[in-house]
Parts: C-alpha cells; sequence; structure tokens
C-alpha cells in the first residue's frame, strides 16, 4: 500500500482526493496549484540467467525475504530502458555477465501494484558473486531448487515455466496475473 501523499512536491500545497477534471479516476490533486500526483504501478525487472542445465539465483541479504531465494531482479530506475534496468540488476545482485535475450515473464501483481518483466538471459561465464542485497549466489539444477525457500511467487511461477518449457524444447512468452496470497488479511 503507497504511504498517504499530504504535499504537493511542486508548491507544497495541501493534496485532496479527488477525480480531476477531464479524468475518470480519483487522484491525488493539489487544492494550490492544481498539479495532479499520478501514483502508478512500480515495475519490478530481471533476468533468468542459464548455464546449460542451471539457473542461477540469488539469496536475498534485505527485506522483504531476507534469507530467501530469488531471480536477480529489482525495481526499474527513471531513465531506464526495461532491459538496461534487468541488465543493471543482475550485475548489482550477482555480479554476472550475462547476455539479455526475450522477455519471458510479465505477471501484473496487481494487490501491491507491481508489474514483474523477467528476461531470459545467458550466462557468459561462471564468474558472479554477491553483491550488496546478496547474500549467496549459486547455480541451481531443476532438482535442486529449493521451492519452499523461493522469496517470491512471481519467481517461482517462472522458474516453473522454464523448467517446462526447456522440458518441452522450447520456450514461450508467458504472461499473467497473481493475486494476493491465501493468508493475506487485505
Amino acid at each position: 500500500m503507497d504511504p498517504a501523499l499530504n504535499f504537493c512536491s511542486a508548491c507544497g500545497g495541501p493534496v485532496v482526493v479527488r477525480v480531476p477534471a477531464g479524468d475518470s479516476l480519483p487522484r491525488h490533486v493539489c487544492d494550490r496549484c492544481n498539479a495532479i500526483h499520478y501514483r502508478n504501478p512500480k515495475l519490478v525487472v530481471g533476468t533468468l540467467p542459464a548455464w546449460q542445465d542451471r539457473v542461477l539465483l540469488c539469496k536475498r541479504a534485505i527485506e522483504p525475504r531476507h534469507g530467501k531465494w530469488t531471480l536477480p531482479a529489482g525495481f526499474m530506475e527513471n531513465h531506464e530502458t526495461v532491459p538496461a534496468a534487468a541488465l543493471r540488476e543482475t550485475i548489482e545482485e550477482s555480479g554476472a555477465h550475462i547476455e539479455v535475450g526475450e522477455i519471458y515473464t510479465l505477471i501484473s501483481v496487481p494487490h501491491i501494484s507491481q508489474v514483474h518483466v523477467i528476461y531470459r538471459a545467458q550466462l557468459l561465464d561462471l564468474d558472479f558473486a554477491p553483491g550488496e542485497e546478496t547474500q549467496e549466489v549459486m547455480l541451481f539444477r531443476e532438482e535442486e531448487i529449493p521451492w519452499d525457500e523461493i522469496a517470491f511467487r512471481t519467481i517461482a511461477l517462472t522458474l516453473k515455466h522454464y523448467f517446462a518449457d526447456r522440458r518441452a524444447g522450447r520456450f514461450d512468452f508467458h504472461s499473467g496475473e497473481i493475486g494476493p496470497p491465501p493468508d493475506a488479511t487485505r
């Protein structure tokens, strides 16, 4: 959930939620200068780096999901392309040298206002090491994946698609959405 927006970043005036003229949705609008503050979903981008029959996973050194395994991914920054953000996140989290391929999964996570985009990637060598946000980086075969220790459901779904596609001998683009976990209170 987004934190409350009480003041305008343009003039410091009070902000209220209302439907601005010419719009159809409630927005945060400044009562003083009429600036509209749009709040849109965040893009989480990353890669699924592969080496032969193994994939590279990172053990998180930060919250959320500290100590759990994930693909190298994170929030896209302003002024980046999506593949450049995926490459940057991979380097930051794993130090891996990769060739970014095609978009592999695009998964909407509307209950937390995120969209997760994962590219297939080829590891160019085995020179990788944990970054500041990572405890450990390791290659896993399908049967070695610590499924109960995967940090995010979007990552588990991406990995399941990957290994199913690998067995089928062709990689398809996968899109979908994930709702709130069954135990969510909101």
